[in-house]
């Protein structure tokens, strides 16, 4: 069953796009970490222990990690609410304007989001530092709390539904 963070999200066609280019966007996502990483604190690429664990780690849990992907695929949807489909003129499908789009604005969202420390570190305590549950539940939650504040919303829950809403 899809559930739905807001009372109009019903892109279906938006949704399995970024449902098919899950695999592909966490892989950017802790791609970009890494850049993001080397510009905050170490641009002159020093090999440190720190450093090496990062740029050497690719066993990690990703569940987390696709729990702040799945946070950012229902932000884009509930920013891009307009439902109608266009005209196309080019000989694509709508799936794959839609993951073009998608494609491009995560790439530019993970870029955005790297510039601030708290994002970084958060994500890299989830994923590419993961030392242990704890840890990793408390900076999800704080990553979490991070982006919807960027982003300028609140999630709302009532009735058991959770709902996005501006700020």
């Amino acid at each position: 069953m899809i559930q739905k963070l807001f009372p109009l999200d019903k892109n279906y066609i938006l949704r399995q796009a970024q449902s098919q280019l899950e695999d592909a966007m966490l892989d950017l996502m802790v791609y970009e970490l890494r850049k993001s990483y080397t510009q905050l604190y170490n641009p002159l690429m020093l090999m440190d222990t720190t450093f090496a664990q990062i740029l050497d780690t690719y066993d990690y849990p990703v569940d987390r990690l696709r729990l702040i992907y799945r946070q950012l695929c229902g932000i884009y949807r509930f920013k891009n609410k307009d439902n109608q489909l266009e005209i196309l003129f080019d000989g694509r499908t709508h799936l794959e304007k839609f993951q073009d789009d998608w494609t491009a604005q995560m790439q530019a969202w993970c870029r955005e989001l790297g510039q601030y420390e708290q994002y970084v570190k958060t994500m890299l305590r989830m994923t590419l530092l993961y030392d242990g549950e704890g840890r990793a539940e408390w900076s999800e939650n704080h990553c979490k709390s991070f982006i919807n504040q960027h982003f300028e919303l609140k999630i709302v829950k009532r009735k058991g539904e959770l709902k996005l809403k501006l700020a």
